[in-house]
């Protein structure tokens, strides 16, 4: 499908930089969502915690948040409130570790590992009753997406209708460079902040399986080389972002797939916009806005609506049954 020429939108005043559309939507507030709570049971005995705002609804959305985000984030939020506006049941599921409690095993998520994303749509499929099912996925959460229906291929067309990634890190390993440059710092120390004491808490919990180096994690790609690699069976981080990217995967995207990265996103690298992906795939639209930063795309209204969740309900509700 052509890259899309032309994206509707179109930032407030002073609001053309890709820095401050990225901080200023993570402080926006948004009123919060009485969701009703699951516990699933993975097949390795680890959970995973699924948050449900139900509206009686026969269509549903099923949300992956990004990098340690979880149901109750802004973006996430702002999400929901839009889409139960429109009609639409809304599930959020939180990664490994992220709803609040730390999960039972070593391993945790990785922005690759689609095997849980499967076994939320397993749980959607059968409890939902739904005609009509869409994903969405926020940056790291957009990747997993992604690349889980670049290796599905046709066979999820019967049960999901359309999805939309959000400021996607297409090629992990160009994002985590990008990440590590001095105008990110204040992004990568945010992240670290919170990896970090994970950590902390899994040394504590599996004594002698991590390296005592916690302290000396400066970076992203450190993180991944002492945790996230060894932990999910990868050789090294770059081994990791090479095979969890989902760059590879989306030539074979076969149901209609929305992905929108601005061009201002000070996280994501060249690399991850995938435009002759994008020209050669049938089903993947890319929309690349020159404004928007990295999980922005700022708007003021009376419904306190983002752009990119009017643009989402535009595309699930055009697209599938």
């Amino acid at each position: 499908m052509p890259v899309l020429k032309f994206s509707s939108y179109s930032p407030p005043p002073f609001f053309a930089n890709g820095h401050l559309q990225t901080i200023f939507s993570n402080i926006r507030r948004v009123p919060d969502v009485n969701y009703q709570r699951k516990r699933l049971i993975t097949s390795d005995d680890d959970f995973l915690d699924i948050d449900s705002c139900m509206v009686g609804s026969d269509r549903t959305a099923i949300i992956s948040c990004g990098l340690e985000g979880n149901s109750h984030r802004s973006y996430v939020l702002g999400m929901v409130q839009a889409l139960i506006r429109n009609g639409w049941n809304a599930v959020v599921w939180n990664f490994r570790g992220c709803s609040g409690e730390p999960n039972k095993n070593l391993r945790s998520y990785h922005c690759g590992d689609t095997q849980d994303l499967n076994t939320v749509l397993q749980f959607v499929l059968k409890e939902a009753n739904s005609r009509k099912i869409a994903m969405i996925g926020f940056s790291a959460g957009g990747n997993m997406l992604m690349k889980f229906l670049g290796e599905q291929g046709i066979e999820i067309a019967p049960y999901v209708s359309a999805a939309v990634g959000i400021s996607v890190p297409c090629d992990l390993a160009g994002a985590v460079q990008k990440m590590g440059m001095r105008s990110n710092r204040i992004y990568t120390m945010r992240f670290l902040l919170m990896l970090r004491e994970k950590l902390r808490i899994k040394k504590q919990l599996f004594p002698g399986s991590l390296p005592n180096h916690v302290n000396r994690i400066k970076t992203l790609i450190d993180f991944d080389s002492a945790y996230t690699a060894p932990a999910h069976g990868f050789k090294d981080a770059y081994d990791y972002y090479y095979k969890s990217s989902c760059l590879p995967y989306l030539a074979n995207i076969k149901i209609p797939s929305l992905l929108f990265n601005a061009l201002d996103d000070p996280l994501l690298s060249r690399s991850c916009f995938p435009f002759s992906q994008a020209e050669s795939a049938s089903q993947l639209y890319l929309e690349t806005p020159p404004n928007g930063g990295h999980v922005g795309f700022v708007s003021f209204n009376d419904q306190n609506e983002y752009w990119s969740e009017t643009r989402t309900l535009e595309f699930i509700n055009e697209h599938g049954i």
